[in-house]
């Protein structure tokens, strides 16, 4: 009588452990399949042969270059991490922009990087804050102070979201869209997506107040990412990720792992990806209309623009790190111009552009940093306000949390003025419009005060 063959039988010619070894075994079984019939059979879940890395890097544009010795290091920095990262044996070009800085070990994506994988969805290139992104609204004629003091009234600033009674409604198509796909569904995901609606976390992002050069209407601009819903699909991501890593691409660093976009895993996480870019336009947008009810305005224009994403385009996926698309084949939805903040005292440029070998259909995000926050910090000398002072004067700029965050001054990022250089001298864009600044809010340093702190203080009082 012939024996059954068994996982351990199957293991023992060198087959990897997966969902589809209980199938074929029934199959074999059940069919009786022994010898050369069998071997045949199992020929279809043989492992591929892993994928080696490029042996020399792929071509990539470079569209920066370096004012000064600081900026030296840190271009020549990003350089040698994208040559690193260009040896990813998806990928097929890239990009680097005016505003690029390092952002990990060699052979990270920086910030301000474009990667251009075929077939290929690279968790660790888009990271976390999945769709940071930015929207304006015009609001026409209506008084700076009036947008930024009801902004300020509307808005959510730092960790965590909001309580039951300040959420806004989460639409029904957005939660059935969250319910139908596998990396999104669980419960904990659609807390998160509930509470963190109308939030914009904290870092460099903002609410932005200003005036259009052109026309003296006042604009409102915010500037976040998918908050908790959008780091808790990265990091889904990453986990499938490397699962794919180690059985196609060994060699390849874990931060560039992929999920083959043609397996059902990179189906749905594609599809995840266009879920959370809704529920971060949707974040945008219930900001800006509670600003317009508020005061009872009416929106005179709105446009948006994401420039930390994943843009497909035929077989290939433009993996932007921190880079504004300019061409209109990325944005199914586009409804105006782009949008690249620079710093806190400078304009928001509002610009149009034309697809080029070298900017890959992108342009710069914002101004980029030269140094770490802790550097910039290390730097500074003078107290907090005399320096906080001198770098916003006559500006109205506002901490949520009501500390300041000195990282977020003008001096923590690149020279604006250098940045709009290399975009004509690269022909990365050409700006239309500024909203010039009257003021904005940002979170500011919330760990100060954060509400675990303020706990530990009151124990520690209590027990003298």
């Amino acid at each position: 009588m012939k024996t059954k063959i068994t996982g351990h039988d199957l293991k023992a010619l060198g087959f990897t452990q997966g969902k589809w070894m209980k199938e074929a075994i029934t199959y074999i079984n059940g069919n009786k399949l022994e010898g050369e019939e069998m071997k045949t059979y199992l020929e279809q879940f043989k492992s591929p042969d892993p994928i080696g890395l490029h042996t020399t890097a792929v071509d990539f544009s470079i569209n920066i270059k370096a004012e000064n010795e600081e900026e030296k290091y840190n271009v020549d920095k990003v350089i040698n991490s994208m040559q690193t990262l260009m040896k990813t044996p998806t990928l097929v070009g890239g990009a680097i922009m005016p505003d690029a800085c390092p952002a990990g070990p060699d052979g990270t994506i920086p910030v301000g990087g474009v990667a251009v994988a075929k077939n290929a969805i690279h968790p660790g290139m888009h990271s976390a804050d999945i769709c940071c992104s930015v929207m304006l609204t015009d609001f026409g004629k209506a008084d700076p102070k009036d947008i930024l003091d009801a902004a300020h009234a509307n808005t959510h600033f730092g960790p965590g979201g909001r309580d039951r009674d300040s959420q806004f409604r989460f639409p029904k198509a957005l939660l059935e869209a969250f319910e139908s796909n596998y990396f999104l569904k669980d419960g904990n995901m659609l807390q998160i997506a509930r509470s963190h609606l109308g939030t914009q976390g904290d870092g460099n992002h903002f609410l932005f107040v200003g005036t259009s050069k052109k026309t003296g209407n006042t604009m409102m601009v915010t500037h976040h990412g998918s908050r908790g819903p959008g780091a808790r699909l990265y990091t889904k991501g990453m986990k499938i990720a490397e699962r794919f890593r180690k059985e196609l691409s060994p060699d390849t660093k874990k931060q560039n792992a992929w999920i083959p976009f043609e397996t059902e895993e990179g189906q749905s996480y594609w599809d995840a990806l266009q879920i959370i870019r809704a529920w971060t336009k949707t974040n945008h947008e219930v900001l800006h209309n509670s600003v317009a009810e508020t005061l009872e305005l009416e929106i005179e224009n709105r446009y948006w623009n994401e420039h930390n994403f994943v843009f497909k385009h035929g077989n290939l996926f433009y993996h932007a790190k921190g880079a504004t698309p300019m061409d209109a084949k990325f944005m199914p939805d586009i409804t105006g111009p782009r949008l690249i903040p620079l710093n806190m005292s400078e304009p928001v440029l509002i610009v149009e552009g034309n697809t080029t070998k070298t900017n890959l259909g992108f342009a710069p995000h914002g101004a980029g940093r030269n140094v770490s926050r802790t550097q910039h910090r290390k730097s500074k000398t003078g107290s907090t306000m005399q320096i906080f002072k001198e770098e916003t004067l006559g500006l109205d700029i506002r901490f949520f949390s009501k500390e300041i965050d000195i990282t977020e001054l003008p001096s923590a990022y690149k020279n604006a003025k250098a940045v709009r250089q290399q975009m004509d001298e690269f022909n990365l864009g050409e700006v239309i419009d500024e909203v010039m600044p009257y003021g904005c809010i940002m979170a500011g340093d919330w760990q100060k005060n954060a509400p675990w702190k303020v706990r530990r203080e009151k124990k520690k009082q209590n027990r003298k």
